[in-house]
């Protein structure tokens, strides 16, 4: 059994309250979708038949129309004739054309009403199918949403996301640690020499004094040999 009995069911259908009732929501919109799908097609099955029906009654009308001429003209003639019995005759079947005629002109009428309903049914299912199919992107999207945030958690709530994590701290202390002999390298080449350090360069320069004194005594000595 669908989740509506008729046309009017789906027109006045409350979604709000059949979503909130539904255990599977997703569900239940392809259900409602489906069936007014279908009612919809079968309100344009009856339209489509309604109308085939009103083209063959206008057909039958305009062939009594014609009847109805044919039986005047008979009837013409045969007073010409001064045969008013036979005139009389044309005459009543004139007047059987015509009633048939005004009856299925009634019926056209009652056709017409029908057609009419149908195309406003149809203009309100089909107003009825775009809100749902509007809800139903709707309930996708928040389905959707709710899907990726449990995953989410569920992911962050996970030994691998701690693992993750103590690889980058770990990551991090690396960086850290050759940022700092970078910085150290720079600090040593920029450094000014300790007193200790200059006290050491006297001594050598006073030695290489010293060598320069000996080399030139022993010119010295040797030009005056």
């Amino acid at each position: 059994m669908g989740i509506f009995s008729r046309t009017r069911d789906i027109i006045a259908a409350n979604f709000s309250d059949l979503l909130d009732k539904a255990e599977d929501p997703s569900k239940m919109i392809r259900m409602i979708i489906l069936e007014m799908e279908e009612t919809l097609v079968e309100v344009r099955a009856s339209a489509a038949r309604t109308i085939a029906d009103q083209k063959e009654m206008r057909r039958h009308v305009e062939k009594l129309d014609r009847l109805q001429a044919d039986w005047g003209d008979k009837a013409q003639l045969a007073l010409s004739k001064d045969r008013e019995d036979l005139a009389r005759a044309a005459l009543v079947e004139k007047r059987k054309a015509g009633d048939m005629a005004d009856q299925l002109n009634g019926e056209i009428a009652v056709l017409e009403d029908s057609l009419r309903a149908y195309e406003a049914d149809i203009e309100k299912l089909q107003t009825r199918l775009r809100e749902a199919r509007s809800r139903q992107t709707a309930i996708a999207a928040r389905l959707e949403s709710a899907e990726n945030r449990v995953k989410l958690r569920t992911l962050l709530a996970s030994e691998r996301v701690d693992e993750a994590m103590a690889r980058f701290d770990a990551l991090e202390r690396r960086v850290d640690f050759a940022e700092g002999r970078a910085d150290a390298l720079s600090l040593a080449e920029g450094k000014t020499q300790s007193l200790a350090d200059e006290i050491a360069a006297l001594g050598q320069a006073d030695k290489v004094d010293e060598e320069l004194e000996a080399l030139k005594r022993q010119l010295s000595a040797k030009k005056e040999g």
